[in-house]
Formats: C-alpha cells, structure tokens, sequence
C-alpha cells in the first residue's frame, strides 16, 4: 500500500497491470487449446509456475536497484496485475477436480477477487484518495514499504532453505519442470518484450514489464499447491531451481534490453 501510494494510480500503473493480467490469461488459454503445449504444461500447476513470477519480493527489488524511481509504477503495475489473477483463479484452477459450472460462479470469483492481496491494498488506497490523504500517508509509509520489502527477500531466503531440506521435494518426479523453467525465465520475458513494443512501451517501461515477467516462480504457486495438494514437490523444485537461474538471467535480460534500446 506505501508503494501505491507513493507511485500513485496513473495510466501506466494500469496499463502494466492489464497487460500482465490479459497476457497470463492468453498464455494459460493457449496452452491448454494447442495438444502439443498441453503435453509439455499438463496441468495447471506448471503452468502457474510457468507464468506466475516473485514479482513482490524480488521484482520491486530489482526494479528499485536497476532503474529510476519514477518508473517504479511500471514494476508495480505488472505485480497488480499478476497478483490480481493468480489469487483471483489459482483457487479455481488448481482444485483436484474442476467443475466448471460450479466454481465459476459469480460468488466463488468475487470472493478471491475481493480478498487478495492487491484488492486488498488497492481499496485502501483509493479510500485514502477520497479523503485526500495520499500525500501525507504515501510520505509516511514510503520509508517502512521499502524496510518490508527488502525484509521480503531474507523470507525467500528462508524459504529455499526449508526447501533444499525437503529430500523428498528434490527426488521427486520432476518432468516437466525443465520446460516451466525455460517458460518463466526466457520465454515469458521475450513474449512480454514483443507485447510491450507493440503497445509503444517507452524503454524504461519496457525493461521493467521483462524483468518482472523474468522473475523466478512466485511463493504463492506453492502455497496454493500445498494448500490444494497438486505436484506440491515439483512446484518447490521448480521455484528453487528458478530462483538460482535468475541469479544469472536477469541481469542478463536488463543488459538485453539496454543494448537493444540502443
């Protein structure tokens, strides 16, 4: 909520966050309309893990280190955006069993919809615009956003330690995952790159939309696949091993795009 307060709601932050939203959305349809990518994503779990990045943790992080603040609502908006629809139809899709009429009712939409994250945030806000008190909050709660933010990192942290502990995760059945990985940190980026320089993307907003896009696979996939039991040891291996990869693509990617801008 600091963050969006200090940014503020403007028509990049919007932008961005469609952007994320709809693109997640079309990648997820297509996998599952064309049989050979289906092959590859069986199930909705890859595919989470496959589309879903750390945008929170690590990608504000980095779009604080590499690039100027004034396009921070850039990285904020592709996090919106990706947080809106991973909280909005991870419930959904990642139940043993999907009954289609059933789950996608108007109520168990609105209910994620309204209680995650980002919705959350995003209320808060725009009470506080109606009241006018976005300047005075967003000054005061800019200072602790970031100490929570890089505080976010050591979670991650942790958590990959209690994953690497987890011998059963790591000698579980891992097809797939090789595929998941190439999706999140190579394949997703390029497409996000292509969408944003269609759409006129200046080449700040452009480098921070594929360097979100770039991040490792969220914390949240394997919340919602622990929570809901499907390929739980798959999902940790695949955020592990992405975590450790991004180490190296990611400021592969931002050499890219500078040299591409060029």
């Amino acid at each position: 909520m600091g963050l969006l307060l200090k940014v503020g709601i403007n028509l990049d932050l919007i932008k961005t966050a469609f952007l994320a939203f709809f693109s997640i959305g079309f990648l997820i349809i297509s996998i599952n309309f064309f049989p050979f990518l289906k092959k590859l994503f069986p199930n909705y779990s890859l595919q989470f893990a496959g589309l879903i990045g750390n945008t929170s943790f690590l990608g504000i992080p980095i779009a604080i280190a590499l690039l100027p603040p004034s396009t921070l609502n850039f990285s904020i908006g592709f996090d919106v955006g990706t947080t809106f629809f991973a909280w909005l139809f991870g419930p959904i899709l990642l139940q043993k069993k999907i009954n289609y009429p059933d789950n996608f009712k108007i109520k168990n939409i609105l209910e994620p919809l309204f209680n995650n994250p980002s919705s959350k945030g995003i209320i808060a806000v725009l009470t506080l615009y109606l009241f006018g008190l976005e300047d005075v909050l967003g000054n005061y709660l800019w200072i602790p956003a970031r100490i929570v933010i890089f505080f976010a990192i050591m979670v991650v942290g942790a958590r990959l330690g209690i994953i690497t502990n987890k011998k059963n995760d790591r000698s579980q059945n891992s097809e797939g995952s090789i595929y998941v990985i190439l999706l999140k940190l190579f394949i997703f980026p390029l497409i996000i790159f292509l969408i944003s320089k269609t759409f006129n993307f200046n080449n700040y907003g452009t480098m921070a939309n594929v360097l979100q896009a770039g991040t490792p696979s969220a914390i949240s996939t394997i919340l919602m696949a622990e929570a809901y039991k499907m390929n739980q040891s798959v999902a940790a291996k695949i955020l592990f091993s992405s975590t450790l990869i991004s180490i190296i693509t990611i400021p592969a990617l931002s050499l890219l795009i500078n040299y591409l801008a060029l």
